[in-house]
């Protein structure tokens, strides 16, 4: 718990102080305080930091005396969501600015299993609400895994972006993600192993790899994007929507 409300950006006094007020409920600054093994005089600098984040707030009990209480911790998911919200406004226009700073393409290798999480969320920034996907579902299936594939699936779906994926018999495991918004799917015909995934964005290339090599590169590059988005459209042509038997 400490290192995910550290993660949230609280410092360790912050803990103890929020941990504290929760645990007695209705209490004054001084026993707060007390409990959190903080003075009273750091007391008040903490709650007034964080009634600020909407975490505890003050009372007027029946004698006059004031006390502070810990808001629903719910509160953590609310500030949350206002803190994505404004950072899906942002994001794409810090992004304009960093892509149009430069002509020259630009490089990322994320390595490991959160690195490819990293890469595959990044897709989602995409400006044109369109995504260009080939996906082998065999190496998805293990890393980053079904189930971190529905979470992501489920906010592009929020996001309303359009997927337009090929994908290849020979890399099928089962029937999953059968029905999905926003999904226009095709299948590669028979001899066609689209071995890796990849997605295209904007002027972006994201590939991923299998679990043996366990990587992810991005690069930012309008010829490159424009030239893989060439050999996606001539596969799509070709391909059908449904597996070939």
């Amino acid at each position: 718990m400490i290192e995910r409300l550290a993660a949230l950006g609280l410092d360790d006094k912050e803990q103890r102080f929020y941990l504290s007020a929760l645990q007695l409920g209705a209490a004054s600054v001084a026993d707060v305080a007390a409990r959190a093994g903080v003075s009273r005089t750091n007391g008040y600098d903490l709650f007034e930091r964080l009634e600020q984040r909407g975490l505890l707030s003050q009372i007027d009990t029946s004698k006059g005396v004031r006390q502070i209480v810990a808001e629903d911790p719910s509160v953590l998911i609310r500030d949350w969501e206002r803190k994505r919200m404004m950072l899906n406004e942002l994001v794409p226009e810090l992004r304009s600015i960093y892509n149009g700073s430069s002509s020259r393409p630009r490089t990322r290798l994320y390595e490991g299993h959160e690195g490819i999480e990293r890469a595959l969320w990044e897709t989602l920034e995409c400006r044109s609400k369109v995504l260009y996907a080939i996906l082998s579902m065999h190496e998805l299936r293990e890393v980053p895994g079904l189930q971190w594939m529905e979470g992501f699936i489920a906010e592009r779906i929020r996001k309303r972006i359009e997927l337009k994926v090929l994908r290849s018999p020979s890399r099928e495991t089962d029937d999953i993600w059968p029905t999905e918004a926003f999904r226009d799917v095709r299948f590669a015909p028979k001899g066609v192993d689209l071995s890796m995934s990849m997605y295209i964005n904007d002027d972006t290339v994201t590939y991923i790899s299998s679990k043996a090599e366990n990587y992810a590169l991005i690069i930012e590059s309008r010829e490159l994007a424009t030239l893989n988005l060439t050999f996606f459209n001539s596969i799509w042509g070709f391909s059908a929507p449904h597996a070939p038997s």
